[in-house]
């Protein structure tokens, strides 16, 4: 039964995909391809909606050799079409005239050169920028304002990370993949349970018990640290505050 929901959503996502590209007027989409699960199943479901019309970026800035393998490993096991584009020499150029700053300023200056990259070629290539934030990391504002959180589409926004690994299996993505540690890949042995505080299994159960209003199964630190994720990273999920020049003064 499972399974037969599975291809359902798959044929759902494709359809979608094959509609929003179409009232675009778009002549096809792309996304960045990390080595890990949310970009395989973008790529997975793009290349089944629009076949030779997408294109998969690899783009590696200082990043692990086993994450720009394994991204190759999946369009080749998809028969994507791939071009690799080295941000390194470009990143360490900003870093050369930019002050020095905190390590988490330097992480998403990678992701969000990666932004500008995918929004180059889709521009020239008169595409759509696919992202592969999921409804698990959007909730709690794991992602890149401005980065990876820019795109034109978001196949995975309703889908929690446990629905995207259910997923994966589903389109038949290889097995080590899915066994792969979830990382953005933003320095050594970076995972993303580990920077959240919280396992996606924790995260995603309470999500889903707050929707339906249920009584919660996760932990008060779990909770609390989910809470506070959310409300720190509201500004994320909001469109931009504008002034406006009726608006009562301030005194």
């Amino acid at each position: 039964m499972k399974n037969m929901q599975n291809q359902i959503l798959i044929e759902q996502i494709s359809r979608w995909l094959q509609d929003q590209i179409n009232k675009a007027g778009a002549q096809g989409a792309l996304c960045g391809l990390s080595g890990g699960i949310d970009s395989a199943v973008v790529a997975a479901l793009a290349c089944r909606a629009l076949g030779h019309n997408f294109l998969a970026l690899i783009m590696p800035c200082h990043s692990l050799m086993r994450d720009v393998e394994d991204a190759r490993r999946v369009a080749e096991h998809l028969g994507l079409a791939h071009e690799t584009v080295e941000l390194t020499p470009i990143y360490d150029l900003f870093k050369s005239i930019l002050p020095s700053g905190p390590p988490m300023a330097e992480a998403n200056l990678k992701v969000r050169l990666r932004m500008v990259t995918l929004y180059y070629y889709a521009a020239a290539r008169q595409a759509l920028v696919l992202g592969t934030s999921n409804k698990s990391e959007i909730a709690v504002g794991y992602f890149t304002k401005y980065g990876d959180g820019a795109a034109d589409l978001l196949p995975l926004a309703d889908l929690l990370k446990t629905e995207v690994r259910a997923l994966a299996q589903a389109l038949k993505l290889p097995a080590w993949l899915l066994d792969k540690p979830p990382s953005a890949g933003l320095w050594p042995e970076q995972t993303d349970e580990t920077e959240m505080g919280v396992t996606y299994e924790e995260l995603d159960r309470f999500l889903n018990e707050s929707t339906y209003h249920l009584p919660t199964t996760v932990s008060p630190a779990a909770q609390e640290r989910i809470l506070t994720m959310m409300r720190l990273s509201s500004h994320k999920r909001q469109p931009i505050p504008r002034f406006r020049k009726d608006q009562d003064a301030v005194v």
